[in-house]
């Protein structure tokens, strides 16, 4: 039972963070009105998370201070570019993992760091 069900995305800007993850990946963003924070929930095909607002500043350097998650994709070189027409970086190009997939780390307009992969057992 020990395993991952749900993870939050920390932003500055919202907005700006909700229009990337919509736009990217398709995910759905509602409003929770009952909290004591600002905080979106977030719909995703399988894992659900939330986004809140943050309240620290921003981390700035390269590197991550948190769990970084990794989205598996059909399609890691279609991805990467949407990622990056809707203003998000690469931190770590596209590499293989022999035998397993294609790996690759991206970050957002609020520099939280995010895998991308996809599976393909003739990486290499």
């Amino acid at each position: 039972m020990n395993t991952i069900g749900y993870f939050e995305i920390q932003s500055s800007n919202p907005e700006r963070e909700i229009n990337f993850y919509t736009n990217v990946f398709g995910w759905k963003f509602i409003r929770e009105e009952h909290l004591p924070i600002t905080y979106y929930r977030i719909e995703t095909h399988n894992l659900n998370g939330g986004l809140l607002l943050r309240t620290a500043t921003p981390p700035t350097q390269m590197g991550t201070n948190a769990y970084v998650c990794s989205i598996q994709v059909e399609n890691f070189d279609d991805m990467s570019e949407l990622i990056l027409k809707n203003g998000g970086q690469i931190a770590l190009p596209k590499f293989a993992i022999k035998g397993r997939c294609w790996q690759g780390y991206f970050i957002d307009q609020d520099h939280n760091t995010f895998g991308l992969f996809e599976v393909d057992e003739h990486a290499a």
